[in-house]
């Protein structure tokens, strides 16, 4: 039986490829940076956590021991905390592929982005190029695949966006979108099944385009449509607007997030994927699926709307946090500070010790703030907030009593705090990394 392993196999199309490999009986190692809780939703899956640019070829050679073919679905769009793209896409590529002929891998098959053989005007399309030209200069069964926009029922990045958009009554425009053919995540994971069977054809490199033309306003407009919901009020955003909006990705981008817009997806959409289908169609004999064929066989569901109208407020409310805890702690310290001296004093408090304890909560305020605008330090900073709000409001309960029938109502307001910041949030945060440290499988050492 062939042995098959995904790199980044809990991606969008990782994910689905590993799934339908191992539905149809073939043994499938999974690989992601983050293993999480893959291994106890797809338990027919062998899953390891390897990283390509932190995994080197030794490393390499030893995990893909008796694999016959390995599929690369793994990529960044730019730059960041725990992103490195020339690491990703070229310089750990080229160790991956050194590994595979070590340990007796002949088929590669890789994804691409679409384009990249014709302009690189970012980092990343120059990523990628760079480890096409590693991985076509190697002895390997190699196939590249270069997609237009993938879509299917999960929602990662840009398919995240789309259907966010879709949900919003008033429809903010972008300038400056060059045209799409999406493809269906069926059909791209039919091509992987197709160019993986014994004398399939290797050595080229095949654009995936769907057959339909879209303007990126007119996906929002049929994702609307899917989800039953009439037609948006659309508003063009001026150029200087839409690049402050990049911009504040980019900035969530060093803070450790992967927001869909930032300054390299601006530019990649600004060009377009367009492709040509042709070679595609006729090695595979795939009919490529229109976009609202595909949305027609699965009807919206109520997680959809839910996904929809939640998705753009993640940052809002993680900003909203952010801002709310630094806020607070500049205010203890600053101007408010004469304000809770006398509260404490009314209260009972000694004066040292009344500063003492403003001072400190301005402090853990500006760190709980801080915590929560990065992304790693995100959930322990969500867990402290509900600590310290918690510790607030037993303290005020024991020396400011009164405050809680206060016409502004400053400890009920507590609560309402806690609520976003909160059990559900980190709760999450927090299982999800758990999960992580305990399912990661770590690559043996060479």
């Amino acid at each position: 039986m062939d042995r098959i392993a995904i790199i980044g196999a809990t991606g969008l199309i990782g994910s689905s490829i590993a799934t339908a490999l191992a539905t149809r009986g073939s043994r499938v190692v999974g690989v992601a940076r983050h293993v999480g809780c893959a291994p106890r939703r797809h338990p027919a899956i062998e899953w390891t956590a390897a990283e390509l640019g932190r995994t080197d070829r030794g490393e390499w050679k030893i995990l893909l021991k008796d694999v016959t073919a390995v599929v690369n679905c793994a990529g960044a769009l730019q730059d960041g905390p725990s992103d490195d793209l020339e690491q990703t896409h070229r310089t750990g590529l080229a160790d991956l592929v050194a590994g595979c002929s070590a340990a007796g891998v002949k088929r590669f098959v890789h994804f691409s982005a679409m384009g990249v053989d014709r302009a690189t005007p970012t980092r990343f399309s120059a990523t990628k190029r760079a480890g096409d030209d590693v991985l076509s200069a190697s002895e390997l069964d190699w196939i590249i695949l270069r997609p237009s926009v993938v879509l299917g029922p999960s929602a990662y990045g840009a398919s995240a966006l789309i259907r966010g958009l879709s949900s919003l009554p008033y429809l903010p425009v972008m300038p400056d979108t060059g045209a799409l053919r999406p493809v269906a995540l069926e059909d791209v994971v039919a091509t992987v099944e197709f160019f993986l069977r014994p004398g399939a054809a290797t050595r080229l490199a095949v654009e995936l385009a769907g057959p339909e033309r879209f303007e990126f306003v007119e996906l929002v407009r049929l994702y609307r449509s899917w989800l039953g919901l009439p037609r948006a009020v659309e508003f063009a955003i001026p150029r200087w607007l839409a690049a402050l909006a990049y911009l504040s990705g980019d900035l969530a981008g060093r803070l450790g997030w992967r927001p869909p817009v930032r300054s390299n997806a601006r530019q990649e959409v600004a060009r377009g994927a367009i492709g040509d289908d042709a070679e595609w169609k006729s090695i595979t004999g795939i009919k490529p699926r229109r976009i609202g064929q595909t949305l027609e066989s699965r009807p919206a569901s109520v997680q959809d709307h839910w996904f929809a109208a939640l998705y753009l407020l993640k940052p809002v409310v993680i900003g909203s946090l952010a801002i709310f805890w630094i806020g607070s702690g500049f205010a203890s310290l600053g101007p408010g500070l004469p304000t809770g001296m006398s509260l404490m004093g009314q209260g009972g408090v000694a004066e040292p010790l009344a500063k003492l304890v403003i001072v400190g909560g301005g402090v853990a305020d500006l760190l709980i703030g801080m915590g929560i605008a990065f992304r790693k330090s995100a959930r322990l900073a969500m867990l402290a907030g509900i600590g310290v709000s918690l510790a607030y409001a037993l303290a005020g309960s024991v020396v400011t009593p009164w405050l809680w029938i206060d016409p502004l109502a400053p400890l009920l307001k507590i609560g309402p705090v806690i609520a976003p910041d909160g059990p559900s949030v980190a709760f999450r945060c927090w299982w999800i990394e758990k999960s992580s440290r305990f399912a990661s499988v770590p690559v043996p050492a060479s």
